[in-house]
């Protein structure tokens, strides 16, 4: 049972303003609940019990709205990246030491699924384990390549990264803390054989903007 995770919410959410002009994208509303309130509802289910959250953009909000997560039976700790957000790999980096030693879930705080993540490896077989989606209209060329279970950044046909995955802390050994995302480095651990993944076939909306927000309150998100 891997217990701890990390959400992703730093991002000042460009492409959702004038939306997140005054609320960070994660606690925007969905189906009458916070983006955000459906993660950590499905991450308690699977076992999850401490919960990093990494704020920059708007961060005094989650605290006031989230408290210390024990109405979902979490603890939550929050991750201040400072007035600038770090990435994707800065933010992982700096949220390390509320992480543990062992694998743990990290989850895009700007989607919406219904991804069961107690279904996710406890030990990946390399550095990382991504879950894989079919392309949407508005990111039609893919990302990566899922062939036997490994995942590649040459060929086709490629997927999209739904923003779920399990890491191993070593898969940031070397870095140095600052602003740097955490794609070059997953390229690299492709290449060395290190990334493993999954094709999910189930609802996803990866919410970034106004629009993909409205489709998902008129599609009526549980």
């Amino acid at each position: 049972m891997i217990e701890h995770a990390l959400i992703f919410a730093a991002g000042r959410g460009e492409r959702m303003r004038p939306l997140t002009d005054a609320t960070p994208k994660p606690l925007l509303r969905a189906g009458g609940r916070l983006l955000i309130e459906y993660h950590l509802q499905r991450l308690a289910a699977a076992g999850v019990r401490e919960v990093a959250i990494n704020t920059s953009h708007l961060a005094e909000q989650f605290p006031a709205a989230l408290g210390d997560g024990s109405r979902w039976g979490l603890r939550i700790r929050y991750a201040y990246e400072g007035p600038e957000p770090l990435e994707t790999g800065g933010g992982m980096l700096n949220a390390l030491p509320l992480l543990g030693d062992a694998p743990f879930i990290a989850v895009n705080g700007d989607i919406w699924t219904e991804f069961d993540f107690s279904a996710l490896p406890q030990n990946p077989a390399g550095l990382a384990h991504l879950v894989m989606v079919d392309n949407p209209e508005h990111h039609a060329r893919g990302d990566f390549v899922l062939r036997e279970g490994r995942l590649r950044d040459e060929g086709d046909p490629r997927l999209t990264f739904a923003g779920i995955g399990v890491y191993r802390p070593e898969l940031l050994a070397g870095q140095v803390p600052g602003k740097f995302s955490i794609v070059p480095i997953l390229r690299e651990a492709m290449r060395a054989g290190e990334v493993v993944g999954e094709y999910f076939r189930g609802r996803w909306s990866d919410i970034g903007t106004p629009q993909r927000l409205a489709q998902l309150n008129g599609q009526s998100a549980q």
